[in-house]
């Protein structure tokens, strides 16, 4: 794997943003093992907040818990873009002088870090502290077609070529972060030993207000229904994507190019069907079955 994403072309002009470090057999994108071993033994404190999601399935999210830290303060919330808000714990952008590990290292408590490992690759303090973790599941069809826009756009990361071609990697797992159908099960399974809220994507689009009221619950936090409203109102998709600090839009072309695909394209469940031809359709559903048979997991496609 390790390989074929750095043979790709994007990667030869810039082989060092992006490098592949395979970990009990998941593909990361960590720069060396040395960095791998001090992520793994990231110093939790028992107050951190951890957002855990596949990839594509938890900007969204990082708005809302913001937004509920915060009290519904929109100001407070639009201090500076979300990528510098809340620090990823595996990952270091190529814009960013630290990585996110030692920004996180000097953060003040409470901290919210988002992290996109897979469960049995998060550092055993975050269990050992018994950290809340909100963990955001997005169906796999529109999590495919939202990973390869991303891929697209992104300058750090491989370019996917097309369609077809990031399709097998993604049903293969042959990404960074591995299999989806890994990820969102392994999660599932840890959901029932550790305090940890499961939440779907699909659920949040569908009914924002139970969804957000789940999560105060969650963090044992009241908020009055105006403030719940507002939270509600300005974490909607279309507000976000319109705020400069929730889309991604500040950051230089040479790191995201938004004239390519933008950041938030569409966030409605289903635009899959734009993109799925009926072949892969009728394929991916068998392979879905195969991966998830025996689970009590239950996407929704479309809403």
């Amino acid at each position: 794997i390790a390989k074929t994403e750095k043979n790709a072309p994007t990667m030869e002009k810039k082989p060092e943003l992006f490098n592949i470090l395979e970990v009990d057999g998941v593909p990361l994108p960590v720069f060396s093992k040395e960095s791998w071993d001090k992520i793994y033994n990231f110093p939790a404190r028992p107050d951190d907040l951890i957002l855990a999601t596949y990839p594509k399935s938890g900007t969204w999210m990082q708005e809302i818990l913001d937004m509920i830290q915060n009290d519904g303060d929109v100001e407070k919330c639009k201090r500076v873009p979300s990528l510098h808000r809340h620090p990823f714990l595996e990952l270091k952008f190529p814009h960013k002088e630290k990585s996110d590990l030692e920004i996180a290292l000097q953060m003040s408590s409470p901290r919210l870090i988002k992290t996109h490992l897979p469960s049995h690759l998060i550092p055993p303090s975050i269990w050992k502290e018994n950290c809340k973790i909100v963990y955001v599941a997005r169906n796999p069809k529109d999590c495919l077609v939202s990973y390869y826009h991303f891929r697209r756009m992104a300058s750090f990361v491989p370019d996917p070529q097309n369609l077809e071609e990031f399709y097998e990697k993604f049903i293969s797992g042959k990404v960074a972060y591995g299999s989806w159908f890994d990820h969102v099960k392994g999660w599932w399974a840890a959901k029932d030993t550790d305090q940890i809220l499961y939440l779907f994507y699909e659920d949040i689009k569908k009914d924002p207000k139970r969804e957000i009221e789940k999560i105060l619950k969650f963090l044992e936090k009241d908020v009055s229904e105006e403030i719940l409203n507002k939270i509600i109102y300005h974490t909607s998709f279309d507000v976000m994507k319109q705020n400069p600090m929730a889309n991604y839009a500040t950051f230089p072309t040479s790191i995201m190019d938004h004239s390519i695909s933008p950041f938030m394209r569409k966030g409605m469940p289903g635009d899959w069907k734009n993109y799925f031809t009926v072949a892969q359709n009728e394929e991916f559903d068998k392979d879905y079955q195969k991966k998830m048979a025996g689970s009590t997991l239950t996407f929704h496609t479309e809403i």
